[in-house]
């Protein structure tokens, strides 16, 4: 998938599958809430309004209030593809979100997927 395809899907469209993806493993809509927001900045009601509005990826990290500065912390595999080593800043952010999503699935102690030490 090329990386302008990613960049227009909708939010609003992969976000039920994260907060699937973390409901089946017994984690909670709010975690993944808890994540987004951490990484992005975005209140309840501004992350509400990204939904509302449909957002694309590109726009919904362009519009971030404000990226997480422990966000670089963010290290592992997604997709074949070491996190770190992506030189996209958009696809690595797109990234960053997803790897939260899957340590939170995997069942990582909140503190650990925030990166909170």
């Amino acid at each position: 998938m090329d990386n302008h395809r990613v960049y227009r899907m909708k939010v609003s469209s992969v976000y039920p599958m994260y907060i699937q993806k973390a409901e089946r493993k017994g984690r909670t809509k709010e975690e993944v809430d808890t994540i987004i927001k951490w990484l992005t900045g975005y209140s309840e009601q501004e992350l509400q309004s990204q939904m509302d509005k449909e957002a694309d990826f590109e726009t919904f990290f362009a519009e971030a209030p404000q990226i997480n500065p422990n966000a670089p912390k963010i290290t592992g595999v997604i997709c074949g593809v070491r996190i770190e080593e992506i030189e996209d800043p958009l696809m690595q952010k797109v990234r960053w979100l997803d790897k939260l999503v899957d340590e939170l699935a995997k069942g990582k102690a909140m503190e650990k997927v925030l990166r909170d030490r």
